[in-house]
């Protein structure tokens, strides 16, 4: 029998991530598949004929039909209860430690000891092995041909200089730092680099030329910058000003009242009321200054993390700059935190002031320390110095990441919380019990035995939310799923990819699935075996945008003789998707209703042009 199953065709330009997970709700190019078709498909073959159907938006009832499809609407219910926990670990000496097995560590939710239901370890070997196994999906076109490589992107590293807070010497340093680690990238590695001034942009690739192109833009790009820094009079930081508008701290106006009588009235006391009204004004203007640099920052951070979110992978964010000063902004560093969570993307941190020394002002600057003030000074510079490092360390601890700081190695730096770790062990588990409340939940790893090792983790995660909207239901639920590069192993699933040119600049893609009912966990009733499979599909470009998807959701409702007949020969299904020469990245994901088992398997293809 044939059964009909409608797609919705994704068209444009690169969308948002918003804006793709409403996409993949919706279809458009049609194609049928059929259950019954051989196990093993012959190279070049395809599933029986294609064709147009108008879109069939409820199951068949009649109570006869053993299969049946229709539209999944807004409905993607995937196992979002699986919390994966990437874990680095080293000896005393910061050497990778190899051998490690599953029994080998203990995984706690909030407290509580989890049973750790995945394991695996991921290294250069088995990242070089998935993108062989990837590459080894696509069927050539033409008979005897080999078809060509495309290296499918496991990781995304996104290169972040603080521009707005850099100054010139630390931005020449670190920017000449960040070259070896272009060097050392890997054929699945994609880096980006971005400034929070948003003057800076080289989107996710492999192209080193292009990268380091990008390198030559870091400059320190202010947008408020130092109020008064021509006559620097009063010399007046963002941590004084703090300490006077927000916590009340008098001595500070004190000490710059002082400053403003030297640098503009030559110490002529009767001009303390307007020194001190002036010093009143500096420390304001500063105060505003800074705040608004760093709100420039924190927006830049989350549209950073925004364009992360729906990529394919290890995602990773290195943060390279000074740091800077909370004051009243702790509510947005949280919620950078939290964000970079929610999108599992991990944030490493390094202090481009390599090691600390004390802070005496610009000396580019003219110095209006006097007798009287330049002990305070420079106990204030010192102070601001120290506390600009919080925030850096905050993104680092709050999401699991390292911070490297107070170390002149900036390039040995760079790489060590860049590059991807020689050993990775990969510790998947599914809380009991778990409420669909959205709350955040603390994660601890450590180690069975009593041996200490250094243990590099994300510290938690967030539970799904319940929501009612199923549109909304279906976004988080998608992006769960198929915004990820790791492979379940639940449901046997197998799949080729082959295309077949239309035009010169037109190709259409397919996707064969071979799907085992081996198990499924089908529930009897009524005297057949019931069970749902939802199938979604979604192609990237090879840096990890998106370019097309869909998703049908396969009702079986099997009699004992077609469910024995199935499972011997399972299931083959196909998907086709209209797209441009090019080489890309297929993401498929399946998944039982009955068992809630998920298969995810990643393929890739080249279209010559």
């Amino acid at each position: 029998m044939n059964l009909g199953v409608s797609y919705r065709k994704l068209w444009g330009h690169r969308p948002s991530r918003a804006a793709m997970l409403v996409a993949l709700a919706m279809w458009g190019a049609v194609a049928r598949s059929q259950e019954t078709a051989p196990a093993n498909p012959p190279k070049g073959s395809d599933t029986p004929a294609t064709q147009d159907s108008k879109t069939n938006t409820e199951p068949k009832t009649d109570g006869k039909t053993e299969l049946s499809s229709r539209d999944t609407g807004t409905t993607f219910k995937l196992r979002v209860n699986l919390v994966q926990v990437r874990v680095v670990v080293r000896d005393k000496q910061g050497n990778f430690v190899d051998g490690l097995k599953k029994e080998d560590f203990l995984l706690y939710d909030n407290g509580k000891l989890q049973a750790v239901a995945t394991f695996g370890m991921d290294t250069t070997k088995t990242r070089q092995e998935r993108a062989r196994q990837a590459a080894g999906t696509q069927q050539s076109a033409d008979a005897g041909e080999s078809p060509p490589l495309v290296v499918m992107p496991q990781r995304f590293v996104a290169l972040v200089f603080d521009d707005i807070h850099l100054n010139v010497e630390d931005a020449t340093t670190v920017r000449a730092s960040a070259k070896k680690l272009i060097e050392t990238m890997t054929p699945t590695d994609r880096i980006a680099i971005y400034g929070t001034s948003e003057q800076i942009s080289t989107d996710f690739t492999n192209n080193k030329e292009a990268l380091e192109k990008g390198l030559l833009q870091v400059i320190p790009r202010p947008k408020m910058g130092k109020t008064r820094a021509v006559s620097n009079c009063p010399d007046v930081n963002h941590y004084m000003a703090d300490q006077y508008v927000n916590k009340g701290n008098e001595n500070v106006l004190a000490v710059v009242t002082q400053e403003v009588l030297a640098c503009q009235f030559n110490n002529d006391q009767r001009m303390v009321k307007a020194a001190t009204q002036e010093a009143q004004s500096a420390l304001q203007e500063e105060l505003t200054a800074g705040d608004t640099d760093n709100d420039f920052t924190y927006r830049a951070l989350e549209d950073v993390m925004r364009r992360m979110g729906g990529l394919p992978g290890e995602k990773v964010m290195v943060l390279a700059g000074p740091g800077f000063l909370l004051t009243t902004s702790h509510l947005e560093e949280s919620e950078v935190i939290d964000r970079a969570n929610r999108a599992n993307i991990t944030i490493n941190t390094l202090d481009a002031r390599g090691l600390y020394t004390p802070d005496f002002g610009d000396i580019s600057q003219k110095n209006t320390d006097t007798v009287v003030t330049a002990g305070y000074k420079n106990m204030y510079r010192t102070a601001q110095q120290t506390e600009d490092s919080y925030v850096m360390m905050d993104f680092a601890v709050g999401t699991g990441g390292t911070y490297f700081h107070n170390s002149n190695d900036l390039e040995g730096g760079l790489v060590k919380i860049a590059a991807a770790p020689d050993i990775c062990y990969v510790l998947g588990f599914s809380p009991q019990g778990q409420k669909m409340d959205g709350r955040y939940h603390s994660i601890k790893v450590a180690m069975a035995g009593k041996v200490k090792y250094e243990i590099q983790a994300r510290h938690g995660y967030f539970a799904p939310k319940k929501v009612e909207d199923p549109q909304e239901q279906a976004k988080q639920e998608i992006a769960e799923a198929v915004f990820s590069s790791e492979e379940l192993n639940d449901l046997a699933v197998d799949i080729q990819t082959q295309y077949f040119k239309l035009q010169a600049d037109e190709a259409k893609l397919s996707v064969v699935s071979r799907i085992e009912l081996k198990g499924m966990h089908f529930r009897k009733e009524n005297g057949r075996n019931w069970d749902n499979l939802t199938v979604a599909t979604v192609i990237f470009d090879e840096n990890g945008n998106y370019v097309a998807g869909g998703e049908k959701l396969l009702e079986m409702r099997l009699l004992d003789t077609t469910y024995d007949r199935l499972s011997r020969t399972g299931l083959t299904m196909k998907s086709s998707f209209d797209l441009k020469p090019g080489k890309y990245v297929v993401r498929q994901v399946v998944r039982d209703s009955e068992g809630a088992q998920m298969a995810a398997r990643n393929g890739a293809v080249v279209i010559p042009y």
